[in-house]
């Protein structure tokens, strides 16, 4: 690869500055890697504005030579890959900093050139170099990021809810909820996502682009959405706590469906208070939402819970822990205990036997002596699938991807690594 290929990395320029057409170049090749339509060059504006709010390194990897005739030109990069820090929420409200990667995309012609394994294990090396314990993706193929240290996290799923006759909830609002202009969400979406995060184990702090997509104020082609309306939840107090962003899908779709762009609710009751308020729309007979919690009490709430129908079963985030010291000390247990795991990891990063010593939900983390006889066995992608409490490690055990040397080990490890409540991230990037 070294050379044929070259990497440059780079932040986001404002128009006018040094590296803005670099930049450009970038943001296009990922829309033809995702198969996007191109972006025009307000929009391209739009991304570099919010990629610079969020402090974007953007990686791309050039060819050296020349270019076959009339093919793209050498200074679209074949290959692309972004990174970005935010806080996640480990389980009781701790926060981990998390380096979290998007927009990887290799150019099929390109392919099978070893660019991706290096994009990878560069940035995991300069991430673990930096002292930050975990990096964070979310998959669009399920098959590609095991081998990188990867193991799936969290959860969601696609919901439709008949709001139909047979829609009632067994709940007594405890608030209000009324219809208010998209673009307030520019402002109140990332405060109430802020308190939305500090109690849900699996949580990221959201990207600028979410307030933008949300109020409508960027759409999915760069212009504004004029189609997004928008419904506010008020506590007792009168305090908003939670909001529903959401559209009309057309009258050419039967039944009528309204579907959720986004729905944060920092309590219990906003978030029944907005299905109740989704299930009264005038005209409509379904509700869908791609990105519905697995665990929902929504199912629980309803009179007939067969009102939702749920597909599209899928993993959400991914975790790679890069040093497992600090990222099992770094959260809060939900049972005292202690622990030997033997932590392999092909990339040797993270890898070695450990002791986790947790007493009144604090761990005490060490290596553990020569010699020691681990409780578990498992790979480093394996750890970060049960760290968060999604993944059972005895469910695991039973896949043969976990190896149990003390009976009951597996079993032990469940009830430690359980959090206050179901993981989700409602944050995609």
């Amino acid at each position: 690869m070294a050379d044929r290929y070259e990497i440059r990395r780079f932040r986001a320029a404002d128009k006018g500055e040094p590296g803005y057409a670099q930049g450009t170049d970038w943001i296009q090749a990922v829309g033809f890697g995702f198969h996007d339509t191109r972006r025009n060059d307000e929009f391209v504006d739009k991304i570099m504005a919010m990629y610079r709010q969020d402090n974007r390194e953007l990686t791309g990897v050039y060819q050296t030579g020349q270019v076959a005739p009339h093919s793209l030109a050498a200074n679209v990069p074949v290959a692309t890959f972004g990174t970005l820090r935010k806080d996640m929420n480990v389980g009781y409200g701790r926060q981990l900093r998390t380096h979290m990667v998007t927009a990887v995309t290799v150019r099929g012609t390109h392919r099978r050139q070893g660019i991706l394994r290096r994009m990878m294990t560069d940035d995991l090396a300069a991430v673990k170099a930096d002292g930050l314990a975990m990096a964070a993706l979310t998959a669009s193929e399920g098959s590609i990021y095991g081998r990188f240290g990867y193991g799936v996290a969290t959860f969601e799923r696609s919901i439709k809810v008949d709001t139909g006759p047979r829609f009632s909830l067994r709940h007594q609002p405890a608030g209000s909820v009324e219809s208010a202009d998209r673009k307030v969400l520019l402002e109140l979406a990332p405060a109430v996502f802020e308190r939305v995060h500090r109690h849900t184990p699996g949580s990221i702090i959201r990207q600028d682009a979410y307030r933008q997509n949300v109020s409508g104020a960027v759409g999915r082609d760069g212009s504004e959405d004029q189609a997004i309306r928008c419904a506010l939840h008020y506590d007792a107090a009168g305090a908003v706590d939670g909001y529903v962003s959401y559209k009309f899908a057309g009258w050419d779709t039967k039944p009528y469906t309204m579907e959720i762009v986004d729905l944060v609710a920092a309590t219990d009751a906003a978030y029944l208070d907005l299905w109740q308020f989704l299930g009264s729309i005038d005209l409509v007979d379904r509700i869908s939402w791609p990105d519905a919690p697995v665990d929902d009490p929504l199912t629980w709430a309803l009179g007939d819970p067969r009102c939702i129908e749920s597909s599209d079963h899928r993993d959400m985030l991914w975790l790679r822990i890069l040093d497992t010291a600090t990222a099992l000390a770094a959260r809060r247990y939900s049972a005292d205990g202690s622990l030997v795991l033997e932590v392999g990891d092909a990339l040797g990063f993270a890898g070695g036997t450990f002791t986790l010593e947790v007493s009144g939900g604090e761990a005490h983390v060490t290596e553990a002596p020569a010699g020691s006889e681990p409780d578990l066995s498992l790979d480093i992608a394996e750890l970060g699938s049960i760290y968060l409490g999604a993944v059972c490690p005895v469910t695991l055990k039973a896949a043969g991807r976990v190896t149990e040397h003390a009976p009951g080990a597996a079993l032990k490890a469940r009830l430690m690594f359980a959090v206050e409540r179901s993981p989700h991230c409602l944050t995609h990037f």
